[in-house]
């Protein structure tokens, strides 16, 4: 479905990314993992092209794209097969959870009224947030706007979800409820992509784990493998830093 091949990126003098890529099928859950500053975050902000690679080449659903050099038009294409969650929410302040959710669809997928609040309301309901439709932010924890996010990018039917560290805004007691629509949507066959710290996410409910740091993938593979063996030292160390380490 999803292959980045050879991605660069700098901030002025700093290299943020030296040479990644990564491979995503329908299906999967890969979480990609590593300490602050790693480029987690900025690899998956070139991928749904929020930043621009200094270079790279993407294969998604067949077609190669050279990502230093998209044009609006295939952003805008790629876009409309996936969803962004972000780390904050990102929700309008003014809109109601129903109005943030149906908001895209009537705007930028020019989709009838009444049909895009059907949507969101299916999106809501999956979300366990349907009798929180007409509820504003301000009227919402941290945890529920996240869920009216997740509802927000699940109401466009994606082939993929990228989510960026969606738990970090969150209190612990309210981390849970986010992971468990999370991991409802992984048994449901979702795909997903999520730069997560949540160890116990990537063990348990990922298919795949991406180790970066230093702006590299470290080690990458089955989620299983990694957290049972993992092959490099630096992947060892992480683990057993966070608590985690199968060995």
């Amino acid at each position: 479905m999803l292959e980045v091949r050879d991605v660069h990126k700098t901030f002025g003098s700093l290299e943020v990314l030296k040479g990644v890529g990564l491979r995503v099928s329908q299906g999967d859950v890969v979480a990609i993992l590593g300490p602050s500053g790693s480029g987690k975050t900025t690899l998956l902000r070139c991928i749904n092209f929020l930043e621009t690679a200094g270079s790279g080449t993407m294969i998604f659903d067949g077609e190669t794209f050279q990502m230093e050099r998209m044009s609006r038009r295939d952003v805008a294409r790629l876009r409309k097969k996936t969803a962004f969650v972000f780390q904050n929410y990102n929700l309008f302040r003014n809109k109601t959870a129903l109005q943030n959710v149906t908001e895209g669809l009537i705007t930028a997928r020019k989709m009838p009224k009444d049909q895009a609040e059907d949507a969101a309301m299916k999106a809501l309901r999956k979300v366990g947030m349907a009798d929180r439709a007409s509820h504003y932010p301000r009227q919402l924890s941290g945890g529920q706007q996240q869920r009216v996010a997740i509802a927000r990018a699940l109401a466009t039917d994606p082939e993929i979800i990228y989510f960026d560290e969606p738990t970090s805004a969150l209190d612990p007691e309210l981390t849970g409820e986010v992971l468990s629509v999370m991991r409802n949507l992984a048994e449901e066959g979702r795909t997903m992509l999520v730069v997560t710290h949540e160890m116990g996410f990537a063990r348990n409910v990922s298919t795949h784990v991406v180790f970066m740091e230093d702006g590299a993938v470290v080690e990458e593979g089955p989620s299983r493998e990694v957290f049972r063996n993992p092959r490099q030292a630096r992947t060892r160390e992480f683990l057993r830093t966070t608590g985690d380490a199968g060995v």
